[in-house]
């Protein structure tokens, strides 16, 4: 078995020389794209040349990360990415977790941080990916489809085979691309959550914002000690308060129909989950530089000024709750507002649907 995988691998790689099989611990493969590390810079934000957070888990850089191809599915308690199966669902925040932990050391839910490498290299490179977002198509494309899975009671299609849409479907319009990033499922994207509307992300030291959601050592269970709020007035993390009233910290306030980064007393919270498009999302000016930086490297913040770059993708939230945690990208029914910046901090962790699914991510951990 193990030769005839090397075989496949080198046929893969002959085709997208970026992709990879990569394999768990019981040896079983996952089609995963390969991204070097990368720097603010090359991902759009700013002109730093310092390595992005994603790249960095625990506080030491990491060279690569492994994104998986596909949308996974679930066998033995295990995710993985191949190509033209229908993807798992009614997969919780942990479940998605444990799904991926339990495939062996580097294995880990694919993270919010990561997510937006992704989203921030679609937006520098100019194109965003389609999907399905309109009962087995893409609202934008007539003609385009993919294999359905899964049908609806009248018969119109709803979720499809992950990989089998149109290169359109893929993050960099090429085959070696990240399929499905746009609608089939929402797809939950760990390390940062809401309480109360004030977000907190997970730190492995309380100080370092980084990728630490990626060794699963760093507990991300509700009242781990990991998780920090963010001073929006110096960009240091900080512990929170547990009731979303942390001084200074990011809180997500809802203004004139759209969301808005504060760093005082939330003014209009509701039980209700709102949305609003994700580009009208501004900042108090008491938030400083350092802050307004880490919300655009979780995608929270725009990193562009150009009017429409973010399409009409929505930013959808409950900052009524004691925790909401985050999934992204749409699925087959949200039309116009799915994509890669289409993110959604309404979900409790035991949120769990037909339209809610994950991808197991690896990386080599650093050792200390």
């Amino acid at each position: 078995m193990s030769s005839n995988f090397d075989v496949a691998n080198i046929a893969l790689q002959a085709v997208c020389p970026s992709n990879e099989l990569v394999y768990d611990d019981k040896g079983m493969p996952s089609v995963m794209v390969k991204i070097p590390k990368m720097t603010w810079a090359q991902l759009g934000v700013g002109d730093s040349t310092e390595v992005f957070p994603a790249f960095i888990v625990n506080g030491q850089t990491v060279d690569a990360l492994y994104f998986p191809k596909y949308e996974n599915i679930v066998q033995n308690n295990r995710g993985y990415s191949l190509p033209a199966q229908d993807p798992a669902v009614y997969v919780t925040h942990d479940q998605s977790i444990e799904y991926s932990t339990n495939k062996g050391a580097g294995w880990h839910s694919m993270t919010r941080l990561e997510w937006c490498v992704i989203a921030l290299w679609c937006l520098k490179n100019g194109f965003q990916p389609n999907g399905n977002n309109n009962f087995g198509k893409d609202i934008s494309e007539s003609t385009y489809k993919a294999i359905p899975t899964v049908f609806n009671a009248d018969g119109i299609p709803a979720r499809v085979a992950t990989g089998t849409g149109p290169l359109t479907w893929y993050h960099n319009n090429a085959p070696d691309g990240i399929a499905d990033l746009n609608g089939n499922v929402w797809e939950w994207t760990p390390g940062i959550r809401l309480v109360y509307g004030e977000l907190q992300v997970l730190s492995h030291d309380g100080v370092t914002f980084g990728n630490d959601a990626a060794d699963p050592v760093n507990s991300q269970g509700e009242n781990s000690s990991l998780w920090r709020a963010i001073d929006g007035t110096t960009g240091a993390l900080i512990v929170p308060n547990g009731s979303g009233t942390t001084a200074n910290s990011l809180k997500l306030d809802f203004v004139s129909s759209a969301w808005k980064w504060i760093t005082g007393t939330i003014s209009s919270k509701s039980d209700s989950t709102r949305g609003a498009v994700f580009e009208n999302t501004t900042v108090d000016s008491t938030i400083c530089a350092s802050a307004q930086r880490i919300l655009q490297a979780l995608c929270l913040y725009k990193a562009s000024d150009v009017t429409g770059a973010y399409k009409e993708d929505i930013f959808w939230a409950n900052n009524s709750a004691a925790e909401r945690c985050f999934f992204a990208g749409g699925h087959w029914t949200v039309s116009v507002g799915a994509g890669v910046f289409d993110v959604d901090g309404y979900g409790p962790r035991s949120d769990s649907g037909a339209n809610l699914g994950f991808r197991s991510a690896f990386c080599v951990l650093p050792t200390a």
